[in-house]
């Protein structure tokens, strides 16, 4: 085996799905099906003028890729989409710098308020508008970069946690839970909330990584919902969209959270629609169910693409927070260039 790549969510499939083009490569995941958490958690979507400039520059170069993915998809994998940022408490300033360094353009209250049907009138003074932003099928796409990475040769082992690791005569042999053993000259961590836990099973250095939970709730609503485009405070405090006759709202929490399953915050959904409810006629009054998921930040936000300094042939491909979807294709490619030096 040339490659095992731990963690099977969409950085995992990507990742192992570039490197297989020319390598024997191997996708560990520990529980019994692919993309369990983050991957399978998110708002599904592609915003060109969402996150840091490191992350941005990854999201913009992955944009024809989703279009127009290179292997087989069942169907589209991405569809146009606005998203619209809203000036909220007194964050004006935020907005223009948001225009200034993205495709987004500059709009006033007024305008504002045709752009999103719902948006309750003088609720704000300025707001970004970004037609370029998408709508992503996230399963539809993590199954199809899974079959195209076996159907170029390679091999996913699910309930496959890694119990331990040793490096011997320039091979890894790592060892799981279930007594498996695997060699492989290199390791890539893709396991994203447990990257520091892994990482310290093949002695490496400490990231200090910080998986983040996020909410994301739906609501009814007796409002229109046509016209209706992806909609976000500037402040992170709330973004909704329509979706299936509902609202899909979060309240873009950022609450420090160990490696797991998390529960959606209550106090965080009630904040959120509070929020909503004041800039938009919306009038979100309950819940018709809602999750959470795990976002994981490297100490200065940015994704983390590089070998590892204390142990030989361990790579680190985590901390993508809650850009790794709209980021995977750019990101892996970047990370495969990387591993092939």
């Amino acid at each position: 085996m040339d490659v095992i790549v731990i963690g099977g969510g969409i950085s995992g499939v990507a990742i192992a799905y570039e490197l297989a083009f020319d390598r024997e490569v191997l996708v560990l995941e520990a529980e019994k099906s692919l993309a369990v958490h983050t991957t399978g958690r998110s708002a599904a979507t592609w915003i060109g003028s969402y996150g840091p400039a490191v992350v941005r520059d990854f999201t913009a170069a992955s944009h024809a890729y989703l279009i127009d993915p290179p292997f087989e998809v069942d169907g589209p994998v991405a569809s146009p989409m606005a998203c619209l940022w809203l000036g909220v408490n007194g964050r004006d300033d935020d907005v223009r710098r948001l225009v200034a360094e993205t495709p987004a353009e500059l709009v006033d209250g007024a305008e504002a308020e045709k752009l999103c049907p719902v948006l309750r009138p003088g609720a704000v003074r300025v707001a970004a508008w970004d037609e370029t932003a998408l709508d992503l099928d996230v399963m539809g796409l993590h199954h199809a970069y899974a079959r195209a990475f076996r159907a170029r040769g390679g091999t996913i082992a699910t309930s496959a946690r890694v119990a331990s690791a040793l490096r011997e005569a320039g091979e890894w042999v790592v060892t799981t839970t279930a007594g498996d053993q695997f060699r492989a000259d290199v390791v890539i961590n893709a396991s994203g909330a447990w990257g520091d836990v892994v990482g310290a099973v093949f002695g490496a250095e400490r990231l200090r990584l910080e998986p983040r939970r996020r909410t994301i709730f739906q609501s009814p609503t007796n409002a229109s919902l046509e016209g209706v485009p992806f909609t976000a405070g500037i402040d992170d405090g709330f973004y909704f969209k329509a979706e299936g006759g509902a609202v899909l709202c979060s309240p873009q929490d950022a609450s420090l959270h160990e490696p797991g399953d998390p529960k959606a915050d209550e106090l965080e959904i009630a904040r959120a629609i509070e929020a909503v409810n004041d800039v938009t006629t919306l009038g979100l009054r309950s819940v018709r169910t809602a999750w959470a998921g795990l976002r994981t930040f490297a100490p200065d936000g940015n994704p983390v693409t590089r070998w590892d300094e204390k142990a030989d042939g361990f790579f680190w491909y985590v901390g993508q927070a809650g850009y790794g979807i709209q980021m995977a294709p750019a990101l892996s490619q970047h990370a495969a260039a990387l591993i092939r030096g």
